[in-house]
């Protein structure tokens, strides 16, 4: 099984729901999944399995969950397969669903039993045919770019106005404002809130320059915990945050000292520490899913460190996934950025020019991110990997980030 969370944003820039897009087998190595295979048990939906394992709060926080149905899954008794309560579950639906009574009906029953329902890839020439299942939808999914938003926000509000509509393929920033700007869309999905920084900005906040300076310390070959601790003191949310864990690892509690809990951690965990507290904190003022983003990339890019013959560099590609996004996080140029907080040569290479020792599993995390499953396959299959111990190190990725904020 393979299965990802992509986020969809409101103009705010604050996620308010996620779609598990999933994928039962890899079609490459079993290839009857492509034509009508691909519907064999059909009835057990991935997406609520997911749910299931992990949870829906631990999963996605109070945010409502978007699973992908299909023609037979629509008739599936999809209470038994998932607890979650109905109202934070939305059942996306496509144009393969036909627009007939007996569907219809089966979604009237949906919508009583209080689920949430959308649909997407259905063209505006076909939406009269559509006209009763549109009527009972909560969200249209819509491709901005083949559609009036100025057009079809007049037919909507008229037509279908509990409707919400989603901009999807939101490619940059700029497309991003721009629809933001003109309005008519409730909701945004697409990669443009990780589009790389080309410009960055002039001056850094006195407390970002802190955690950046704190943060090219501990990635020195060799740093000296004496200079570690100077730096950390000097932000009492670190400090309390350092001592209230060190505290509750140790058995007689007491330290109060930052240069003692330094010491007690050791070089390596204070790195590992200090890279994840300082990157929160240089987050503060950025949009939440790009902190979580960037934390799950390091667990991730850690846990596929073995898959890729690479366990002994497992805290360099920790690395490697928690400052692949710095360049947003600080609003400069990734090559500035890292330049900033002092990595290897090896991240540098994967970050910047997608070669090197690192570059595979860089590939690999973002293809893997982005749902792109047929190229995950297309890995999998030429890297002989195992597609349950990659879908493993994803959800252990997620619980991970989950903890963090227990």
């Amino acid at each position: 099984m393979l299965a990802t969370l992509i986020p969809l944003f409101d103009h705010t820039m604050t996620v308010c729901a996620y779609s598990v897009f999933a994928q039962k087998e890899n079609f490459l190595l079993n290839p009857r999944y492509l034509g009508v295979g691909r519907y064999d048990g059909a009835a057990n939906v991935v997406g609520f399995e997911i749910i299931e394992s992990m949870g829906l709060e631990n999963m996605a926080g109070d945010k409502f969950v978007f699973i992908e149905m299909n023609n037979i899954s629509i008739f599936a008794d999809i209470a038994t397969q998932c607890n979650a309560p109905h109202e934070r579950i939305v059942l996306l639906v496509d144009n393969e669903l036909p627009p007939d009574e007996r569907y219809t009906r089966r979604l009237k029953e949906l919508k009583e039993e209080r689920y949430k329902l959308a649909i997407c890839k259905l063209p505006v020439v076909r939406f009269e045919e559509y006209r009763q299942v549109l009527s009972l939808m909560d969200y249209i999914l819509l491709d901005h770019k083949k559609i009036d938003i100025s057009k079809a926000k007049v037919y909507f509000s008229k037509v279908y106005p509990n409707v919400k509509l989603i901009a999807v393929n939101v490619d940059s920033q700029e497309e991003y404002d721009r629809l933001k700007e003109g309005g008519g869309y409730d909701l945004y999905e697409g990669d443009f809130f990780r589009t790389p920084v080309k410009k960055g900005t002039d001056t850094l906040t006195p407390i970002k320059a802190n955690y950046l300076e704190l943060l090219k310390v501990v990635n020195d070959v060799d740093f000296d915990l004496t200079d570690a601790a100077a730096v950390i003191e000097r932000d009492p949310a670190l400090v309390v945050s350092l001592l209230e864990m060190v505290n509750r690892m140790t058995i007689n509690s007491g330290i109060t000292s930052v240069k003692h809990a330094a010491a007690m951690l050791g070089q390596k965990e204070l790195k590992r520490w200090i890279n994840t507290a300082a990157t929160k904190e240089l987050c503060v003022d950025r949009p939440g899913e790009i902190l979580r983003l960037s934390l799950i990339r390091a667990r991730f890019a850690e846990n596929l460190a073995p898959v890729f013959k690479l366990a002994s560099q497992s805290s360099e590609l920790f690395l490697m996934g928690l400052f692949s996004m710095l360049d947003v996080i600080i609003e400069k140029p990734m090559s500035i950025a890292l330049d900033m907080v002092k990595v290897s040569n090896e991240i540098q290479r994967a970050l910047l020019k997608k070669d090197g020792a690192f570059a595979a599993v860089y590939d690999f995390m973002l293809q893997y991110e982005y749902a792109s499953w047929q190229e995950v396959s297309r890995q999998m299959v030429v890297g002989d990997i195992d597609m349950d111990t990659v879908y493993r190190a994803y959800i252990d990725a997620l619980c991970w980030y989950r903890d963090l904020f227990k």
